[in-house]
């Protein structure tokens, strides 16, 4: 108040101009006019804001906004404030701004404050479009509400976030690896490279915190290899800040979602988020590649099939079986040849759980996950 009756002052006696009083007190010349017209009318009075004491005509009323706040104790309590708001707008018919509702469940301690974020640190930038580069990782949560805790399986693109793939699964693994890879690589075809962790089921390394033996390839490092795509490890959490915040988000929200809409077991929370969660996660949070073109190469399912799968080499034994993961595999007879003994053959395990022997390339024989024949791809007989 003292500022403003210097500045009239001066400005009265000629000192200064209107535009210059205006510059002084931080307002515009025209408002320097009105308050000092008000000034004039009314003295001190006159300069407070006439906005005090009036309700405004766009308040909330103090119902809805208990409404609200019942919405979020009974129904989404604990959900972050973003979540929450976007399932208000969507689902229960509410206009209110974010940070308006954030404001009301502060002041409600129904969410506490955000900490302070640590120092900036420059993060990799992303690949300029879709397919130059994937990740691929897992994350342990309590996923479904009131079971035991799962491995959620994602595979997402670096330019774009957009996830392509993403699954529970008892413990994370080569299998589950595949089976990501597969989904992908058959919806969108070979990128040009997959980024992950030092997991066992990726790479070999011979002393921890050392760099991987690129030279000893594990399964996955065969497939990728076989399949010309390159395979690069990351050496810290830090360095997978993107996987690292995407599953940051995934925790928060996934679980709600599954609570949300009742499921409980394995194959229902699959489908849910397949069909339903992954488009709205996608359309929230993929963003547009920085160029509108596509590194990914068509790929033969079929082929893929046969790549993206557990392959090892056994030797038949004297009775026609092939050892393999604790089961005895009996061969059938074939007609290209008397016997198999002492042949080296290739055991094929699919993500599904199934077998395959192969002489060459020659499949001779399929069986189920518990060993038994489910194929006989050679007719069975002797050859001539």
């Amino acid at each position: 108040m003292q500022k403003f009756r210097d500045v009239l002052s001066r400005w009265d006696g000629g000192d200064l101009s209107m535009m210059e009083a205006g510059e002084l007190l931080g307002m515009s010349e025209r408002q320097f006019r009105r308050y000092r017209d008000r000034y004039e009318e009314a003295g001190e009075d006159g300069l407070r804001d006439r906005r005090l004491g009036k309700i405004s005509t766009r308040r909330v009323p103090a119902e809805a906004i208990e409404e609200m706040l019942e919405l979020y104790r009974n129904r989404y309590l604990g959900w972050n404030v973003k979540h929450f708001h976007e399932h208000l707008i969507r689902d229960h018919d509410f206009s209110w701004g974010y940070t308006f509702i954030k404001t009301q469940l502060h002041a409600a301690g129904l969410v506490e404050r955000a900490k302070r974020r640590g120092a900036h640190r420059r993060k990799r930038e992303r690949k300029p479009c879709e397919g130059m580069m994937l990740h691929q990782d897992g994350s342990r949560h309590a996923w479904l509400a009131g079971q035991p805790e799962l491995d959620l399986i994602v595979t997402m693109d670096d330019a774009t976030s957009k996830l392509y793939s993403a699954f529970l699964v008892a413990e994370e693994g080569t299998a589950s690896s595949f089976q990501g890879l597969m989904e992908t690589f058959a919806a969108k075809g070979l990128p040009s490279s997959l980024y992950t962790d030092r997991g066992s089921h990726y790479f070999v390394t011979l002393k921890a915190g050392e760099a991987v033996d690129k030279s000893r390839l594990t399964q996955v490092g065969r497939a990728l290899r076989q399949l010309g795509i390159e395979h690069i490890p990351a050496y810290s959490p830090e360095a997978r800040g993107r996987s690292e915040r995407m599953f940051s988000t995934l925790q928060d929200r996934l679980p709600k979602e599954l609570a949300l809409a009742g499921i409980a077991d394995i194959e229902a929370a699959n489908r849910f988020i397949a069909q339903t969660y992954l488009p709205a996660h996608n359309a929230r949070f993929a963003r547009p590649a920085a160029v509108q073109d596509s590194a990914f190469v068509a790929a033969d399912p079929q082929q893929l099939a046969e790549i993206l799968c557990i392959q090892e080499e056994r030797v038949v034994a004297r009775d026609n079986t092939v050892a393999f993961a604790r089961l005895r595999l009996q061969l059938p007879q074939s007609p290209i040849r008397h016997h198999f003994v002492k042949a080296t053959v290739k055991v094929r395990q699919y993500p599904d759980g199934t077998l395959a022997i192969f002489h060459g390339p020659r499949r001779i024989a399929t069986y189920n996950s518990q060993g038994t024949a489910i194929q006989q791809t050679c007719p069975i007989g002797r050859a001539a």
